[in-house]
């Protein structure tokens, strides 16, 4: 197996329990597939789970690697409707998803990682994985991006302080060694200073309280001066109400102008409404992926659909992006790591500025409440991730050898 210098050291580790804290890219679902292997080529009938978030990333993330990596002599048998490959020696590898733990109750584990452990609920570990490693006092490895000072903050913690069978690890994504420093220098003016600390820096950031943390009234607000031509509209779907934010767009910089809440309404309404305010022909809607299924009027017609044969430009992802990047999109718009603002907001869109100002998270937790700011939020947030995503793509070199 072909591993980078850091993910070497940390394979190397013996510890019984090892929290891997690590930047963008750094190349944590190779290392986790590589880990799954050998321990379950360890022992007869070993079992060993790879754990993520959800089920559906749990498949998008590591099923496909595992595949390819998992040398085909080794598989006896694949069973792809359960995300289980069972080998030659009687071991298996499974994967699962932690959005119900309960149901990852009643089965003795040998091995297995916890992939993104912050975004998860901390119960899947502490009530149900823990216990199921006693048997056969099975090992674990815990791995992600940090998001707030979370529980896996303290997993992390433990490891620091060397508590008994514990060990942690910390890499940025340049220590990685999978990302140029051109790109990640980049990422640099792109972003926010917190965000790309976080991401690239792998840090610990307090994300408690404000979610749009850089937003400001006196800085992040202006009058629209430019002629309004190309318009960009985000979109929430709800009856109470429906949301819309309209932006222009000038180079990088988008410049909200317009908002439109409706109370009772439905999807031919706001498409309506917006007809009325601009031509349609230079109208781009960002509406929720949820679009692509969801029903807010009669006739069984999809709320993109709707929104098509109304004649408008819509752009929508196939599916939705995780929540942190789209609340990091939005605050590395407001303002970058480099103290630049690249999105600003008309006085008159009140709706809009009370919701950035005003929107907070769970108490002791990193989710965004939903209080009645979320709509407007959502709204603006589906049009700049689109237009300006925190993800990017670009081809990462072929990592060394290290034996």
């Amino acid at each position: 197996m072909n591993l980078t210098k850091p993910q070497s050291s940390i394979f190397k580790d013996d510890t019984r329990f090892r929290v891997v804290v690590a930047g963008r890219r750094f190349g944590k679902t190779y290392l986790s597939t590589v880990e799954l292997i050998r321990a379950a080529l360890s022992g007869e009938n070993k079992n060993c789970w790879y754990i993520a978030p959800t089920y559906k990333a749990a498949k998008e993330i590591a099923w496909g690697m595992l595949l390819e990596v998992v040398p085909q002599e080794y598989i006896a048998k694949t069973n792809e409707t359960a995300l289980t490959l069972t080998l030659a020696n009687g071991s298996t590898i499974s994967l699962k998803g932690a959005e119900k733990p309960d149901n990852l109750r009643g089965r003795a584990l040998d091995f297995c990682v916890l992939d993104e452990f912050a975004d998860m609920r901390k119960e899947a570990w502490f009530e149900v994985i823990r216990p199921s490693l006693s048997d056969r006092q099975g090992s674990a490895i815990f791995i992600g991006t940090p998001k707030g000072r979370n529980h896996f903050y303290d997993l992390w913690g433990r490891g620091v302080d060397k508590a008994d069978g514990w060990s942690a690890f910390q890499y940025t994504t340049l220590e990685g060694g999978n990302v140029p420093a051109s790109e990640i220098e980049s990422a640099r003016h792109d972003l926010d200073e917190r965000t790309f600390t976080q991401e690239y820096e792998a840090k610990f950031v307090n994300y408690s309280g404000i979610i749009y943390y850089n937003f400001s009234r006196e800085e992040s607000t202006a009058k629209n001066s430019e002629d309004i031509g190309q318009v960009h509209i985000g979109m929430d779907f709800n009856l109470d109400p429906m949301s819309a934010v309209v932006m222009v767009r000038k180079g990088q910089v988008l410049h909200v102008i317009d908002e439109i809440v409706m109370f009772g309404s439905n999807t031919d309404e706001m498409a309506s409404e917006i007809k009325e305010r601009y031509n349609v022909k230079n109208v781009t809607i960002y509406p929720d992926p949820a679009c692509r299924q969801r029903k807010t009027s009669a006739g069984g017609r999809t709320d993109l659909s709707i929104l098509q044969n109304a004649g408008f430009n819509v752009r929508v992802k196939n599916a939705h992006s995780a929540v942190r990047d789209r609340i990091n999109a939005v605050n590395s718009r407001l303002r970058s790591a480099d103290g630049l603002r690249h999105l600003l907001v008309d006085p008159r869109c009140k709706k809009t500025i009370e919701s950035l100002e005003r929107q907070t998270y769970k108490e002791g937790t990193s989710q965004p409440n939903k209080d009645g700011f979320d709509h407007m939020n959502d709204a603006l947030g589906y049009a700049v991730e689109y237009l300006f995503p925190i993800r990017k793509q670009y081809e990462a070199p072929q990592p060394q050898r290290w034996t």
